[in-house]
């Protein structure tokens, strides 16, 4: 595809004259604070994470800072986001970027790939937004926009696809700062206009070449897209004891723990004794002699 495809520009302007004012986007915000965001924002709307990344950023500003915490500070601060073992990941990385990088945040994409838990959405992410790199950013919305705009689908596969990556490298600008800038500005549309269940089209910068709407908006046509039930599964279980464990500064006892998963809220015998082992394997619960739990020290 051309340097200066017929995307680029009208979705860029209206980045420009649409997009939210979010701190990890001001200008020098530090690439720690933006690696944050990005490992909260995975999953969880940009309204929960506004207060818990202000928090975070205040209390441990740089890598060493976290590094110095035990683990189950940083899943207590945490709080209710979702996937604790994100978390995890960044008490991980802060370790790594202490003892491998001088506790500054490597600029290179390799590196940033190889710290513990990142993967290649968060790399290219981290490169792109907090080193002005050119780099494919492929979150889901992203995703949904190319899907729509080019390839002509409502969705994108179920996960990502060689061809997808293709797609948006080729997509991208040649200069750096305008691709970084591209990166974001499609991943915007994406959250605030191409969104998954009501598109707004009327809004849309690039309406008048997207091949979904200009093909009648065809109805997705490949596997059912279920949505993520919450009541009774092992997530909301797994919630629960984390929530438990977080509020009490002292290790619970096992019945101290259990009480709070009442048996009205499983929906098969065993399952909090599954959902307990599973969190101690994921290494958010620490196991203590004499059948007691805590957050790992």
């Amino acid at each position: 595809m051309s340097t200066e495809h017929a995307l680029h520009r009208p979705i860029l302007a209206w980045y420009e004259a649409n997009n939210r004012d979010l701190p990890w986007r001001e200008p020098g915000c530090p690439a720690w604070h933006i690696l944050i965001s990005e490992i909260m924002l995975q999953q969880t709307p940009v309204s929960r994470v506004l207060p818990i990344w202000q928090e975070w950023v205040e209390r441990w500003p740089t890598p060493a800072d976290m590094a110095k915490e035990p683990p189950g500070e940083v899943i207590r601060a945490w709080g209710r986001l979702g996937y604790p073992r994100r978390a995890l990941r960044l008490h991980a990385a802060a370790q790594a970027i202490v003892e491998q990088h001088g506790g500054e945040v490597p600029s290179d994409h390799a590196e940033l790939l190889a710290l513990p838990g990142i993967g290649s959405y968060t790399a290219a992410a981290v490169a792109s937004f907090a080193f002005g790199q050119r780099h494919a950013v492929l979150d889901t919305n992203v995703r949904r926009v190319f899907a729509r705009t080019v390839t002509g689908v409502e969705y994108p596969p179920p996960a990502l696809t060689a061809a997808e990556t293709r797609l948006a490298t080729e997509l991208l600008p040649e200069e750096d700062d305008r691709a970084a800038r591209w990166a974001v500005a499609v991943m915007e549309l994406g959250a605030l206009v191409c969104t998954a269940r009501s598109p707004k089209c009327v809004d849309c910068p690039v309406s008048d070449q997207c091949a979904w709407r200009l093909a009648g908006s065809p109805p997705h046509s490949g596997p059912a897209r279920k949505g993520q039930a919450w009541a009774g599964t092992d997530r909301q279980i797994r919630g629960a004891l984390m929530a438990a464990l977080r509020a009490s500064r002292e290790p619970l006892s096992h019945p101290q723990l259990v009480i709070q998963v009442p048996d009205s809220a499983l929906r098969e015998p065993g399952q909090r004794s599954r959902c307990l082992a599973g969190l101690i394997e994921d290494g958010l619960v620490e196991p203590l002699p004499g059948d007691q739990y805590q957050l790992p020290a």
